[in-house]
This record gives structure tokens, sequence and C-alpha cells, in this order.
């Protein structure tokens, strides 16, 4: 393994959308330790990019998506990851990290070959940015508690997928970084 960047997907969120009840409460659960997450790697000098959700708001850039989220219900989910100044942020219309964004290109650039992946949606838009990863030929992590989900049994079946069919190592987040 080579260089190594913290991916956060999705966390900057308004919760404004289908299945946002079900989400919720993994949600919870899952701030602080994306917070302890971002902590230690920014500690350890490892690069935190943002990958987020444009929520259909093709004018938005990472300042409006904050703002956003910050003026709605669900404020104190988002507030404890907001990004810092040395954060990178790449605005996606879908689901993978990779769909039509300019992440392979950044982490080219940046020499970057390990990405960890923590965030949400478990079984949707962390699996399939993991297999993008996969087909890329970078190796990928998941601490399994730093990812939320809607449906813990399908968050489950992703991550055996992930292990099994693409070699993502699955840990948890005590397993990675000095703490």
């Amino acid at each position: 393994m080579g260089k190594t960047a913290l991916i956060v997907i999705d966390m900057i969120n308004t919760y404004d959308h289908p299945d946002a009840e079900l989400l919720l409460p993994s949600v919870s659960v899952v701030v602080p330790r994306v917070v302890s997450l971002l902590d230690r790697a920014r500690q350890s000098d490892v690069p935190v990019i943002y990958v987020n959700d444009n929520f259909g708001e093709w004018r938005s850039h990472h300042g409006e998506l904050l703002d956003k989220a910050l003026a709605g219900p669900h404020a104190s989910l988002v507030e404890p990851l907001r990004p810092d100044d040395s954060s990178l942020f790449i605005v996606k219309a879908r689901h993978s990290i990779f769909y039509e964004t300019p992440l392979g290109y950044l982490l080219a650039q940046q020499g970057i070959d390990h990405l960890v992946l923590c965030g949400q949606v478990t079984e949707q838009c962390v699996l399939y940015s993991a297999l993008d990863a996969h087909i890329r030929h970078l190796d990928v992590t998941v601490p399994r508690d730093a990812v939320a989900h809607i449906h813990h049994d399908l968050a489950e079946a992703a991550l055996r997928m992930m292990e099994r069919n693409m070699n993502v190592r699955v840990c948890s987040c005590d397993d990675l970084w000095p703490r």
C-alpha cells in the first residue's frame, strides 16, 4: 500500500429524502466514529476528501451544501463533521464517488492508492464506491462502525460482498491510525 486518503461519503446531508427516517438512527451512531476518524487522519497527515451528493442542485458547491445541511433539522449530525481548511471536497451526482467526478484524477495527482471509505449509505453509495475503487485497482478499507445503513441486513451483505468479491479490508475504526 502507498498513500492513504480518508473518503467521507455523503455525510453533509439534510436528511430530507426517502428512507431518511430509517437512516437517521444508524447515522447517529456513526457520527462520533467518523469524527474520531477525521481527527486521527488529520493528526496522521492523511488527506481527507469529502465526496458528497449534490441533492440535484447543479449549481451547488460545498459551501452551499454545508450551509443548507446546517440550516436543517439535523444540523447536529452535520456540525461535528464540518470540513476543515485542509479538506478537499468533491460534489457527486450519483451513488459512486467516482461516477462523473474528478476523484480518479485527484487521487492520481496525489499519489493515493488506498482509500478508507466512511459515511453513508453502506448498502448503496459505499458499496458502489468500493466496487468502482476495486476496478481501478485501488486498495480499500471500510471501517464497519463508521458506515451508516438504511437496512441492517443489506448493509451486512454489502460488507461481506466488499470483503469477499472486492478484497476490501473490513475492520473497526480502532484498527486505523494511532489513537
